[in-house]
């Protein structure tokens, strides 16, 4: 686990223009000073990431949001102050601090304040913005421990924190308050219905949008296995099928079917609570591909609560990865 010095080392990488992979509720973020333009560039280098697909910058704590943004409507305040520090993402009119570098081109950018103490000390030892999206390549599965990002990242990371594994496990839910009526880009950890609680009136949560987000590729989220959505019902059917067809397949199985025999190489069962699903979902895709898997079978939950976050990231994950 990081200690102080670590942190400290840390924040010297950073202001250094430097990377470093950090912990946060979600998932481990590949971290630069928002401010340094070649650092940030040096990140989509790193992912093989699209230059046209925005940063999210993480800040210190909901005080500090005037000074990245152009303006802070009501909305946005209301949301901050209830969900910061948290799995929450904010969509507004960018600053002059923020260089269009690091928000694509856009002239808007995506904030957030991560609730992680290890992520929360760093932004305070650092002293400014940190870009972080998830610190791994391009389109594959979002690392939710420090060794997924050594595995996969090695040594093009210039250091690594490491916090325990991330509690929430999918990413920030990404909100839009740019316009009149807020509407989530991005379904997350926080759910629409803790949003439409504190809002007082039901939000929309489109499959596409005009605004340039993180997770929006056709294909993302990816394992190296090839990833198929059943109903429940046919998770079986669909195993024996590919396993007979002569794949490696391996198999989310939803817990309706828990203690059903299933014929397939290697048989993950999913857990009942959204919550605990939606923290183990991308170790889950890691360990099958570990495994050897081809193929994956699985299915969607009711999306709903943190089903809504994780039925995206299957949609993703299974999506087509000619366009990547």
């Amino acid at each position: 686990m990081a200690t102080t010095s670590d942190i400290e080392k840390a924040a010297e990488v950073l202001r250094a223009g430097g990377l470093v992979a950090l912990p946060t509720e979600t998932v481990y973020g590949l971290g630069a000073n928002a401010e340094d333009v070649a650092a940030v560039a040096r990140i989509f280098q790193v992912k093989g990431r699209p230059p046209s697909h925005p940063l999210i910058v993480h800040i210190g704590g909901a005080h500090h949001l005037d000074e990245w943004v152009e303006e802070v409507p009501a909305t946005a305040r209301l949301l901050a102050g209830q969900f910061w520090p948290g799995p929450l993402t904010l969509v507004l009119r960018r600053g002059r601090r923020v260089p269009l570098e690091a928000t694509g081109g856009l002239e808007t950018v995506a904030v957030r304040v991560p609730d992680h103490p290890v992520a929360l000390a760093l932004l305070s030892a650092f002293g400014g913005g940190i870009t972080a999206p998830s610190a791994n390549r391009f389109g594959s599965v979002s690392p939710t421990t420090a060794d997924d990002v050594r595995a996969e990242l090695g040594d093009a990371v210039d250091f690594v924190l490491d916090g325990g594994p991330c509690g929430v496990g999918v990413e920030s839910t990404i909100v839009d308050v740019t316009g009149e009526t807020p509407s989530i880009l991005r379904p997350g950890g926080v759910t629409r219905e803790d949003l439409e609680a504190v809002l007082g009136y039901l939000i929309e949560a489109p499959s596409t949008s005009h605004v340039r987000v993180p997770g929006q590729h056709p294909s993302h989220y990816a394992p190296s296995a090839r990833v198929v959505l059943v109903e429940p019902e046919k998770v079986a059917d669909e195993a024996q099928l590919a396993q007979e067809q002569g794949h490696q397949v391996g198999v989310l199985l939803p817990p309706s079917l828990a203690g059903t025999a299933v014929k397939a190489h290697a048989v993950v069962p999913v857990p009942a609570s959204m919550v605990g699903y939606a923290r183990e979902l991308y170790g889950f895709l890691r360990e099958l591909d570990r495994r050897g898997c081809d193929l994956i079978v699985a299915s969607l939950p009711v999306e709903e609560g943190l089903g809504l976050a994780i039925g995206n990231r299957l949609r993703r994950a299974a999506g087509p990865r000619s366009s990547q």
